[in-house]
Order: structure tokens, then C-alpha cells, then sequence
């Protein structure tokens, strides 16, 4: 165990904590732009990953229909649906596990910035005395702004966000940055079920993390927040930015159809219309010969007569 932490100590918070103070140090002593500016960093050292999993979302997305079908052809065997269903994903190329690379990657980062937080903006002498031992000795501009201010945006960074002044306001915006990344990145449903798992972790997991982020450091909600504006995006540029025009162009009466009109009755055509008229005529004056037929009619009588005489 031991081992595995000094292995931690070196690769995760060593870089993670000397790389906040030197940005903190860049940045006019702003611990707030530090952190944009880490986020930023991570998500671009991170963006032929992410690449990587928007092109294979996109191209499972494209695949759904055909898996669809396929489900349908074998509803009633699970085992060969699946077998199927991977199958057309080697074919094309997909592997749906690509699609966690930056998701796995993600996570060490995430509790590392979480520990590199609390260590790089110690609330006791004792505290500050540890990261001392975490600073490079050769890199000399992050020894010159220690101790480091947290206070950035009018938010202390170090402290957790419902001990902020608006407690309530990085939970809505860690929540609200993340249902949107995950409004972009939901795959189409093949089935019902898959659908309504989808509807399940559009609202749990930003709830989930909106939820955890009271009781974050506020510098780690912001953190959150960023890397998600990014992620979002990247996701645009690479598979559109339909969820988002959908919901820019979304109005409260939207999702219920428009009353439909009344089709007001197209004209008789003109052989049915002379008929029509001709038995109006016929109704109207009982008796009325010639008047109540048509000119044609009336011409075809009087040649007729002509013959006869």
C-alpha cells in the first residue's frame, strides 16, 4: 500500500498540485482562472481520447436502427440479439468500450484534484507544512506565492460550496452543464427499456452530482463545470449541435400538436357542377322543360325536331 501511494503521490498529486500553484502564480494570484486554466489543460491533453469517443458515439448512433431491426428478428432469443448486435458493431468498426476512455481517465483526475484542492489551500499551519514536501525544489515560482488565496469570484474556493454566500448556485450549475452533456451524448434507444434507462440517467446523475457538489470543495464544482462546457463543445463540433437548437428552439406549448384546421370542401368539377346545377333546376321548377335543361340539351331537342318534320 504504501508503494501505491508514493506511485499516487508522484504521477497524480505531485503534477496536480505544482501545476495549480504555477498557474495560480501566472495568473495574477487568481485561483479561480487557475483552475479554468488547469481544467482547460486536461481537457485538451484529453481531446484525442475525446475525439475518439464522439466519432464511436456518433457511429453507434448511426448503427441503432439496424440494431433495432436485429433486436426485433430475435426478440424472443436475448443471447443471439446480443451476439448479433456485436457482431454488426465489429463490422463497422465500433467498439461500444471506446466510448469510456475519457470517462475512465476522468475519475483519477477528478478525486486527485480533490485532494490537490484541500493540499494546495491548507486551512492550518500543519497543513501548509505537507504541501511544502509536494513542491518541486527546482520550480522556484511556486514556492514565491505561497500561501495561496482561494478566495476567486467572490467564492472561497477552498470551502465547500453550501458554505458559500449562494450555496445553491455551483450545485445548479454542475447539474445543469451536466444534463446537458449528457442531453448530448445520449445514444438513440433501440428499445423501450434502453430508452427509459436513458431518460433515468439524463436526470439521476446531474441530480446525483448537483447533490454531491454542497458538500465539494467550490473549487472542484468549478473545476466540474468547465470540463463540461468543454466536453460539450467538442461533442458539438464532432456529432452537431442538434439537443442543443432542439432545446434553444423548445416553447411551453411545443409538445402538443397544433389543432388541426378545417379543410374548407374543394369545387365540384365542372360536369358535376353543371348536374348539380341542373337538378337544382329541376327541383325549383317542376315542369319547366327547356329552361330546367341545359343549352346543349336544348339544342339536341330542337335539331330532333327538325328531322322529324
Amino acid at each position: 500500500m504504501e508503494i501505491l501511494g508514493d506511485i499516487w503521490n508522484a504521477v497524480i498529486m505531485g503534477p496536480m498540485i505544482n501545476g495549480l500553484v504555477l498557474l495560480y502564480a501566472i495568473f495574477f494570484n487568481n485561483f479561480g482562472l487557475a483552475v479554468i486554466a488547469f481544467t482547460i489543460l486536461v481537457r485538451v491533453a484529453m481531446l484525442p481520447l475525446t475525439l475518439k469517443q464522439s466519432k464511436q458515439m456518433k457511429a453507434m448512433g448511426q448503427l441503432q436502427p439496424k440494431v433495432k431491426q436485429m433486436q426485433e428478428r430475435h426478440k424472443n432469443d436475448r443471447a443471439k440479439a446480443s451476439q448479433e448486435t456485436m457482431r454488426l458493431y465489429r463490422e463497422h468498426g465500433v467498439n461500444p468500450l471506446g466510448c469510456l476512455g475519457p470517462m475512465v481517465i476522468q475519475m483519477p483526475i477528478f478525486f486527485g484534484l480533490f485532494w490537490a484542492l484541500r493540499a494546495t489551500l491548507p486551512s492550518t499551519p500543519e497543513r501548509l507544512a505537507d504541501l511544502a514536501r509536494y513542491l518541486y525544489p527546482w520550480l522556484s515560482p511556486v514556492h514565491e506565492v505561497i500561501p495561496l488565496n482561494g478566495v476567486a469570484f467572490g467564492l472561497d474556493l477552498a470551502a465547500v460550496s453550501a458554505a458559500n454566500p449562494l450555496p445553491f448556485l455551483l450545485p445548479i450549475l454542475v447539474g445543469g452543464s451536466m444534463w446537458l452533456t449528457q442531453k448530448m451524448t445520449t445514444m438513440p434507444a433501440a428499445t423501450e427499456q434502453q430508452a427509459s434507462t436513458n431518460r433515468m440517467m439524463l436526470w439521476m446523475m446531474p441530480l446525483m452530482f448537483g447533490f454531491f457538489t454542497l458538500q465539494f470543495e467550490a473549487g472542484l464544482a468549478v473545476y466540474w463545470i468547465v470540463s463540461n462546457v468543454v466536453g460539450i463543445v467538442i461533442q458539438g463540433f464532432v456529432t452537431g449541435w442538434e439537443p442543443i437548437v432542439s432545446l434553444a428552439a423548445w416553447r411551453p406549448g411545443r409538445l402538443l400538436p397544433a389543432p388541426a384546421k378545417p379543410s374548407e370542401p374543394s369545387p365540384p368539377p365542372a360536369e358535376e357542377a353543371v348536374a348539380v346545377e341542373d337538378d337544382r333546376d329541376d327541383r325549383q321548377e317542376p315542369g319547366g322543360g327547356n329552361r330546367a335543361r341545359s343549352k346543349g340539351a336544348r339544342r339536341r331537342t330542337r335539331s330532333g325536331r327538325n328531322r322529324r318534320r
